[in-house]
């Protein structure tokens, strides 16, 4: 189902070449299972998977325990050497996505930032002395929305909750695409993990969807419906009351909603006082449970609204 397996390839691109060489030897084993590179300073390079966690000897041979005998590991210097590639050597030029925590990647790719925050009016205004990264490796799956496609009415409103890993991001980006060849499809990519849009360009296929990217929710929620029209809106990660207000606000304008949340299960989810909120608002009639991150993509379960007392 994966598109290309060169994204385990491109996201080591940006590292130095000595880690670089010691993770390409281990391509075949993790460039179709691994999710994230993390480096933090002076520790062993590190790549997650579903099912566990791997280091590396300075031989290259990928472990899961750190062992006695000498690690690879991310110096100082190496680090920002990887911060510097990141950038593209212009820092300045990404200061807004830096601030975020995060930048993306050509290929679609997610750096995200860990270091001292360097507060300006109550606010961050840069990010100094980092201390990790952690590439988070971008995964476009054609059609693995399917399954849950098949299960749900996407004209009533569609809220896809999991835990973080789930899938949620990957399962909307698919839906958006697909959906948009029938309907007028507004995606609302606040944090451009949706399209991961470089110097203008998707990096992952958005079919016919307009996209807006870095948009604030409420306002991208509220330029979709004045200027776009659209059928549908779709946007990841409703987490605040004033993107809960917008999408209510978009309900009552007559455009449907995709859209996910963290939550595992219907109990925690009502006791969400946000989600709560939501669902009283009647803007989703369907909720869409994802399994867990062993089980990526996939449905557990699909309740209506009317299956969930909220009282």
């Amino acid at each position: 189902m994966e598109l290309s397996n060169k994204r385990f390839e491109s996201a080591c691109s940006v590292l130095t070449q000595d880690i670089s060489t010691v993770l390409m030897k281990t391509k075949a084993k993790f460039e179709s299972t691994a999710q994230e590179i993390i480096l933090r300073t002076n520790r062993p390079v590190c790549i997650e998977c579903p099912d566990k966690r791997y280091y590396f000897s300075q031989n290259g041979c990928a472990t899961n325990k750190i062992l006695d005998q000498p690690m690879l590991k991310t110096s100082k210097k190496t680090l920002f050497s990887v911060f510097q590639n990141i950038c593209n050597y212009s820092v300045y030029t990404h200061q807004k996505e830096i601030n975020n925590g995060f930048i993306t990647l050509k290929g679609g790719h997610r750096a995200g930032i860990c270091g001292t925050a360097v507060i300006n009016e109550e606010k961050i205004s840069n990010i100094k002395d980092i201390s990790s990264i952690s590439i988070r490796i971008a995964r476009e799956i054609k059609n693995c929305s399917d399954e849950i496609i098949k299960k749900i009415n996407v004209n009533k409103g569609v809220l896809i909750c999991g835990s973080p890993k789930s899938g949620k991001t990957t399962i909307i980006r698919d839906l958006a695409r697909k959906l948009s060849y029938d309907y007028k499809v507004s995606v609302i990519d606040e944090r451009n993990e949706l399209s991961s849009t470089v110097s203008g360009v998707f990096q992952n296929d958005m079919g016919l969807c307009d996209v807006y990217e870095n948009y604030p929710k409420t306002d991208a929620i509220t330029q979709a419906v004045r200027s776009m029209a659209p059928d549908i809106i779709v946007c990841d990660e409703l987490g605040e009351e004033r993107d809960i207000d917008a999408v209510i606000k978009g309900v009552n304008s007559g455009v449907s909603f995709i859209a996910t949340m963290h939550c595992d299960d219907i109990k925690s989810l009502k006791l969400k006082t946000l989600a709560k909120k939501l669902l009283l608002s009647s803007a989703f009639s369907q909720i869409v449970f994802l399994d867990n991150k062993e089980n990526v993509g996939k449905c557990k379960a699909v309740y209506s609204l009317s299956d969930i007392c909220l009282s």
